[in-house]
């Protein structure tokens, strides 16, 4: 795919902390994020899900800049975000917008609605007050609310209406790019599908482009077009979203997938349960991250870190780091 279709690329993106252990230790490094590469054409949806601790947070925080990666290159529009002066940074930051997960925090809860919602074009453009309200009674409409709410303080609201606030204060710089991080996981399952649907209606009107962060692989199925699984900072597996659900390949992936609640009995799965807890960033295992958790795991495993490797299944591209799978070991 060329790169004039790319409305994001991540090359080797790396978070790195130091974290210090006292007087007599020496600091560590926590790697949140260890070399993640990825494309996002424009208009589609990129989930991001795994376990919390795996990264997919801290990932959005650096694709937004709210966080400067510790190493690789993040190119939007054929810039490098990170190579950039802060004014020009600033311009094209504004083209790349975050929802957050929950709605109840990040609202200010003294503001009313209209002001939340002008507050990026107050900062960001030389708008009349009156352009202001009329940009905002706009956006407002898009997401279902109404007029009248624009007078309104959040606590009015339910949870629902909040994250349709925090989704139209995310589309009043116009981006191209949101990041979405957990936007349903703190709502009601009943209220989960509208704000999906909306956020699917919404891509198809402005022609953006997701990166949906999730923990839920029932949430992905309904919104993703590609998917990638995340452990430990790294990616496991990356593929479109119809083959992870019809063939996930890495142990972790269908571990996950087994726990995905379905009504349907035919696409039950058995369920497959992890042992152990995911090891901690602070002392990560050697080898694959996974190989204390896996059935699979061999001495190799316990060794040896697995690239991320091309593994064509049906036609289609799928990258998977398992020795097992690129072994035959596993199926």
């Amino acid at each position: 795919m060329s790169n004039d279709n790319m409305a994001l690329k991540a090359d080797n993106l790396k978070q790195h902390y130091v974290v210090k252990q006292g007087l007599f230790k020496p600091d560590a490094a926590v790697k949140a994020v260890d070399g993640v590469s990825f494309e996002l054409p424009a208009g589609k949806t990129l989930a991001v899900v795994g376990e919390s601790g795996c990264g997919k947070s801290t990932l959005g925080r650096m694709l937004t800049m709210i966080e400067t990666p510790t190493n690789g290159a993040l190119t939007f529009e054929g810039e490098d975000l990170l190579a950039l002066s802060k004014a020009e940074q600033k311009a094209l930051r504004q083209k790349i917008q975050i929802i957050f997960q929950n709605p109840y925090g990040s609202l200010n809860p003294r503001k009313k609605i209209g002001s939340i919602l002008e507050e990026p074009l107050v900062i960001n453009t030389a708008l009349s007050k009156a352009e202001r309200k009329q940009k905002a009674l706009q956006i407002m409409d898009k997401v279902g609310l109404k007029s009248e709410h624009y007078d309104r303080y959040p606590h009015m609201f339910s949870g629902g209406q909040r994250q349709r606030i925090a989704i139209a204060r995310g589309l009043m710089l116009d981006p191209q790019v949101i990041v979405a991080d957990e936007p349903v996981s703190a709502l009601d399952v009943s209220v989960q599908a509208q704000v999906l649907n909306l956020m699917m209606d919404l891509q198809e009107e402005f022609g953006l482009s997701y990166v949906f962060i999730s923990h839920d692989l029932s949430v992905v199925e309904h919104i993703a077009d590609e998917v990638m699984v995340m452990y430990l900072g790294k990616i496991v597996e990356r593929t479109s979203c119809e083959q992870l659900f019809i063939n996930p390949q890495h142990p972790y992936t269908k571990a996950l997938l087994s726990s995905t609640p379905q009504l349907s009995p035919d696409k039950r799965r058995t369920r497959i349960k992890l042992e152990g807890e995911l090891p901690s960033p602070l002392n990560p295992p050697s080898g694959c991250a996974f190989h204390g958790r896996c059935q699979y795991a061999n001495e190799r495993c316990k060794t040896e870190t697995p690239e991320l490797i091309e593994t064509r299944f049906n036609e289609q591209e799928h990258w998977i780091a398992c020795h097992g799978v690129q072994e035959k070991r596993i199926s």
